[in-house]
């Protein structure tokens, strides 16, 4: 199935109020984004307001802000935390309210600067087998090292001899809390820096809407990056970012959901990493015996046996897990 098929068969073409048709195209340039967000709340005027099926064009800036330009450069006197992260918009989706659901459709994610493109560095008491403010020990940090790859869509070129495939996807992305302002570093029930690699051109994710406008964020783009994003850091770019984005009205959930050719997902973030897979799979369950039929009990005795789960990221304030079924076992 070709993805203009699979799309013609997508919740989002199915229950949006465009139904999936591409609206008008807007930029959004770093020089139009002007300041940079390094939290997710209602508190920032849009920086676009768009109907429904709309199409925006960003470009965002690595998760750095740029400022780690050598492999001589040191990441703690570089980086200024919690500045971290810069996220783009907020994007206002016309008629969009607290109840509704905002249709992402990731058309592309394209890398953009000179190279070498590609960053990723260790940074001190940050990432998944060190100790951390959260992991306290007494152990001396990891000496900093930092790494500038070649990208492009042949590849990610680790060494002469190592050549990664080049998997683009948004490492965060997501909408307003209701009242919160919460950390761009930090994924949660909106969405945020959730660095899961299945949030990629090709896929649709789905954001419950909070406030009024749904104010969509986005930023910290990935070339590729493992399960688990283990060091703290992926392969981290400016990018180009193809987004169209579309309304669902009075359709609400706990947590982010998301959509493929192949599978649906639903996605739970939390400290410990089993909390994390807990809401995931039991907002997968949910959703199957809402929307496709099958009764809650059936539903987790089937996942035990063709559940899927994904990890984003082991080392943010919080944990992200994937769940997932293939949309094989749902016609049934």
């Amino acid at each position: 199935m070709s993805a203009e098929d699979w799309l013609k068969n997508s919740i989002m073409a199915k229950r949006a109020l465009a139904k999936g048709a591409t609206g008008t195209t807007h930029g959004l340039t770093i020089e139009q984004q002007g300041g940079f967000h390094y939290v997710y709340g209602p508190y920032a005027k849009p920086t676009l307001s768009i109907d429904p099926g709309g199409v925006v064009v960003v470009e965002t800036e690595d998760a750095f802000g740029g400022v780690i330009t050598s492999e001589s450069d040191s990441p703690t006197a570089k980086l200024n935390f919690p500045y971290l992260n810069p996220q783009c918009g907020p994007i206002a989706v016309k008629g969009a309210k607290k109840g509704d659901c905002l249709a992402v459709y990731i058309r592309d994610v394209e890398t953009r600067g000179a190279q070498p493109a590609g960053t990723t560095c260790i940074i001190p008491e940050f990432g998944g087998l060190v100790g951390t403010a959260a992991t306290a020990m007494l152990n001396p940090p990891l000496p900093e090292r930092v790494k500038k790859l070649h990208v492009d869509r042949n590849g990610v070129r680790w060494n002469d001899k190592i050549t990664l495939p080049y998997e683009p996807f948004i490492g965060t992305i997501g909408v307003s809390p209701e009242i919160e302002a919460i950390s761009s570093l930090q994924p949660d029930y909106h969405g945020g820096n959730m660095d899961l690699p299945d949030v990629a051109p090709g896929a649709i994710i789905y954001f419950p809407v909070h406030t009024e406008g749904g104010l969509l964020y986005v930023g910290d783009c990935h070339a590729t990056q493992g399960d688990g994003e283990l060091s703290g850091v992926a392969m981290e770019q400016r990018a180009t970012v193809t987004l169209q984005i579309d309304l669902i009205k009075n359709w609400s959930f706990a947590w982010p959901r998301l959509e493929t050719r192949d599978f649906i997902m639903t996605i739970g973030s939390a400290r410990p990493l089993e909390d994390a897979a807990r809401i995931a799979y039991r907002e997968l369950v949910r959703w199957m015996a809402a929307d496709y039929g099958f009764d809650e009990i059936d539903a987790y005795m089937l996942l035990s046996q063709a559940g899927r789960m994904r990890l984003g990221n082991m080392v943010d304030p919080k944990y992200t897990m994937g769940a997932s079924i293939l949309k094989n076992y749902l016609k049934a």
